[in-house]
């Protein structure tokens, strides 16, 4: 039994909850990672996980052995970190979430850049709208908007969002352009479902905040529909600009209602808290707030 290989499973499944999730995060099979734990139970002499059809708990002596594993784990990975960042580039996996829309237009187009100048380094993307537990799932960074409550998290602001409500010039011509929010609430309205609820348009008038209900004729839980809804002419979006800022340029959609654009939403990088950050996280972090500084519809005010 490699000693550390078996360390690093035991703190996967976990973390994860799961011996299967373990394996698909460490790219195993399930029955290595039973075989592991059940080796290292054995070494020790002791029981460190309950298990049973239902569910997976951690024993008092699994615990004690968790939290001083993740201790040596990170000295050593800091180490190495250490040794090799003076004689070569960062490298190993870096798992990242963050939207379809975000991802596909912004980062994907990009990675080839990073790919070069950090070859050792590979990336995983997890698309998703839903805000995971990093920890519980293995996930090194995830990019969220608008403000944190969960204080074990450590953020950095990479950029900016601007919501601005919009429609496509077609429709506009057809149905007029709304001058107030209260002719705007007489038009076809396409939603945004985030989490399985409507997000609600904000506003800003006068220096208060108001906000509208985002329910409409269609509504959909992704950003880039919402894109294809505008542009077919269904109806007014209120959403971020940087879903449009082709369609803007070339005419195809007009912004309305400028005057109650609402205050920026700060885009961050989530990595969860109290453990060391790799260079390869790091770095990843670096390249993402480069991408938003380059656009101007993300870059920080």
């Amino acid at each position: 039994m490699d000693k550390l290989d078996a360390m690093r499973t035991f703190v996967r499944v976990v973390e994860s909850g799961s011996f299967s999730q373990a394996a698909r995060d460490l790219n195993v099979s399930q029955p290595t990672v039973s075989k592991q734990l059940a080796a290292l139970e054995a070494r020790l002499g002791t029981q460190l996980l309950a298990r049973n059809s239902r569910a997976l708990t951690v024993t008092l002596a699994g615990q004690e052995y968790y939290e001083a594993t993740v201790r040596i784990l990170e000295d050593i990975e800091s180490v190495e970190e250490r040794v090799l960042e003076g004689q070569s580039s960062p490298s190993g996996l870096v798992r990242i979430t963050l939207s379809p829309a975000f991802g596909r237009m912004y980062v994907i187009p990009k990675l080839l850049a990073f790919r070069d100048r950090f070859p050792d380094v590979s990336i995983e993307i997890e698309v998703s709208g839903r805000h995971v537990d990093l920890v519980e799932e293995g996930i090194d960074i995830a990019i969220r908007i608008g403000r944190l409550s969960d204080s074990a998290l450590v953020a950095r602001r990479i950029g900016d969002m601007r919501m601005i409500t919009l429609a496509s010039a077609s429709y506009l011509a057809r149905h007029g352009t709304p001058q107030t929010l209260d002719a705007l609430q007489a038009h076809q309205r396409i939603g945004y479902v985030h989490q399985g609820h409507t997000v609600g348009w904000d506003f800003t008038v006068d220096g208060q905040q108001h906000t509208l209900e985002g329910g409409g004729a269609f509504r959909t839980n992704d950003a880039e529909h919402v894109r294809g809804a505008v542009l077919a002419g269904l109806g007014i979006a209120h959403h971020a600009s940087w879903l449009f800022t082709d369609v803007l340029a070339s005419g195809e959609v007009v912004r309305i209602l400028d005057k109650h654009t609402p205050p920026l939403l700060p885009i961050n990088a989530i990595i969860a808290g109290g453990r060391r950050m790799p260079s390869r996280v790091r770095q990843f972090i670096d390249f993402l707030a480069d991408i938003c500084a380059e656009e101007p519809e993300l870059r920080s005010a």
